[in-house]
């Protein structure tokens, strides 16, 4: 399929952290779910128009933890995937004959304690066939905090899975993690030609900036979807989110909602094969095979940083724990000559 349709859907999302307890919790995170249902069957109403692939806005279904510990958050909030968020979503992609992206926040009986900002990607017959879990989180756990465990489970190309599909190869990442570099240069360098970002952000010019520069520097389509009025750490809903993004593999606008209200009108098709001429071109416009890695390598092997494994054997209990870590970053920054006095 070298051409094929992309649709954001830009939904409201209720704060199951505004619930006093896990019952009330639920009954927000369940009318989210029935929110996404009923638009993506909006979004597929019309024939012509009619998307093969539609993406969610990062955690849509259940907001986020707003000062909850880990375990408090689990407990009243999290899901393991497949689940009850995913289960709906797998019957629509199956109704449908669609794929669908999403995220939310996850649980696993193999890592206990601890929880995961999670996007999935579910296939046209309702598997689920992708699941990135969040490297760079602020306050929250990572696969970063016990990386030795993590990757000797799921390996490195598990860690940052592509999927091949009659769409292409599909990777995704939440939120914030479009501003770090790394992240999308990994996934284009496993493959990958469309990258499904699903966010939940205020107006910021440094992630407008950073989803054309993924997009460009990686030859990747950038598929955004953000939420429908008030982000997920907005309480009052006063902050609001809007700004849902398509875009193609030279940083082109494809489709683009300034408002922040819902919406389906993000929506443009995804032409592989230009892409993959893009890719074999000799000429200057091609930045993949023009880049010069080998110089690179000796300073990222020498990078200090955030340090990895320390909640190895213990997981993250609150976002407090993470304070003193940072420090330490910023520490091996300074010695490094990065940040200066």
């Amino acid at each position: 399929m070298n051409k094929w349709r992309a649709t954001c859907i830009q939904m409201t999302s209720d704060l199951a952290a505004l619930s006093d307890d896990r019952e009330g919790a639920w009954k927000i995170i369940d009318g989210n779910i029935a929110r996404a249902v009923r638009l993506i069957d909006r979004a597929c109403a019309g024939a012509a128009s009619k998307p093969q692939l539609v993406v969610l806005p990062e955690f849509a279904m259940q907001g986020p933890p707003h000062g909850a510990t880990i375990g408090q958050w689990i407990e009243k909030a999290c899901a393991p995937i497949p689940g009850p968020i995913t289960k709906p979503l797998q019957e629509v992609a199956r109704r449908q004959g669609i794929f669908i992206a999403g995220n939310q926040f996850e649980i696993d009986a193999k890592w206990p304690g601890r929880f995961f900002n999670a996007c999935f990607l579910i296939d046209p017959s309702g598997e689920i066939i992708l699941r990135f879990r969040r490297i760079n989180t602020a306050v929250w756990p990572s696969p970063h905090d016990f990386m030795d465990a993590y990757i000797a489970e799921e390996g490195f190309e598990g860690a940052f899975p592509v999927v091949d599909t009659e769409l292409g190869r599909l990777a995704m990442m939440a939120c914030g993690e479009i501003a770090i570099p790394e992240v999308a240069r990994v996934f284009m360098m496993r493959g990958a030609e469309v990258i499904l970002h699903p966010t939940n952000e205020e107006r910021s010019a440094a992630q407008e900036a950073a989803k054309v520069a993924r997009a460009a520097e990686n030859m990747v389509y950038v598929v955004s979807a953000n939420v429908a009025n008030g982000i997920g750490f907005s309480k009052d809903g006063s902050v609001l989110g809007g700004r849902s993004h398509i875009l193609d593999y030279r940083g082109c606008t494809l489709a683009f909602e300034e408002g922040a209200g819902e919406t389906l009108a993000v929506s443009a098709e995804i032409d592989l094969q230009r892409l993959r001429e893009a890719r074999n071109d000799i000429g200057i416009a091609n930045p993949l095979a023009r880049a010069r890695w080998d110089m690179y390598r000796p300073f990222y092997a020498a990078a200090v940083g955030y340090p990895p494994n320390r909640f190895l054997d213990t997981p993250m209990t609150n976002a407090d724990a993470t304070i003193p870590i940072v420090r330490e970053a910023i520490d091996a920054l300074s010695r490094a000559g990065i940040c200066r006095p």
